[in-house]
């Protein structure tokens, strides 16, 4: 059986003036999210820290998963948070519209378990290769897969963040389930845009791959990102599967 350690960290970034983020990790119970809020100042953030909230719950509540029972449990945590976010819009005005795009990656003894919506993302580092193992909802995406546009011009397109899934925007929600298994060594990044809109994957494979501990990857990921001109709230989870 694996043993999973984690480090999460969250920065405002360059250009805002709130953090609209929220982030858990929490290797005890198995899982990390990310959660990247929108709705404007304070909207965003109470929509990601319902997320959070939510997942922490429901895992606090549920020990001992098994791989059969991970995908429903995960289902549960968007539906749940789903309602609430937007029972909370319908209970205050100041509130309508918002919503959040969501990562929650749980892990059982030889596996992992993911859950996605939006276009916040989880990659996989393993053997030396960054694989991103979910895929954005968005126009963009749906236009890169229907061959109308080459990945250099999703980059910088005027659409970009035009997503097509979001948690607590409409009563039914699609959820993209990813199973897998995991090997001793694996590494899994889970991030809000913040960090994918100014890093490329190759740089952000090689910050990776640096002779760091968690922390101090998260905090080079995040580093760079500013760098590149931090225009937008960036937080990275990190995961990684060592040998008992």
């Amino acid at each position: 059986m694996s043993k999973i350690i984690s480090f999460g960290k969250s920065d405002v970034g360059l250009k805002r003036s709130n953090n609209e983020d929220t982030f858990v990790v929490r290797p005890d119970l198995g899982f990390a999210a990310v959660a990247d809020g929108m709705g404007g100042p304070a909207s965003g953030e109470v929509a990601s820290r319902i997320f959070a909230d939510t997942v922490l719950e429901i895992f606090k509540n549920n020990s001992g998963r098994s791989e059969m029972e991970l995908p429903e449990l995960l289902r549960n945590v968007f539906q749940l948070s789903n309602e609430r976010i937007i029972s909370t819009a319908d209970d205050d005005p100041r509130h309508k519209g918002m919503g959040c795009t969501a990562e929650v990656l749980a892990f059982y003894s030889e596996g992992y378990v993911a859950g996605h919506v939006g276009d916040s993302r989880t990659y996989l580092l393993r053997e030396g290769r960054l694989r991103q193992i979910t895929k954005d909802h968005s126009i963009v995406q749906d236009q890169l897969d229907q061959g109308l546009i080459k990945p250099d011009e999703a980059r910088n397109h005027a659409l970009k963040h035009v997503i097509l899934r979001a948690v607590g925007v409409r009563d039914d929600l699609a959820v993209d389930i990813i199973r897998g298994k995991t090997r001793p060594g694996d590494i899994f990044l889970l991030c809000s845009d913040g960090l994918t809109d100014m890093l490329k994957d190759p740089v952000i494979q090689e910050a990776l791959l640096l002779p760091l501990d968690l922390e101090q990857k998260a905090d080079r990921l995040i580093g760079l990102a500013k760098a590149a001109g931090g225009n937008d709230n960036i937080t990275v989870a990190l995961c990684e599967v060592t040998a008992s």
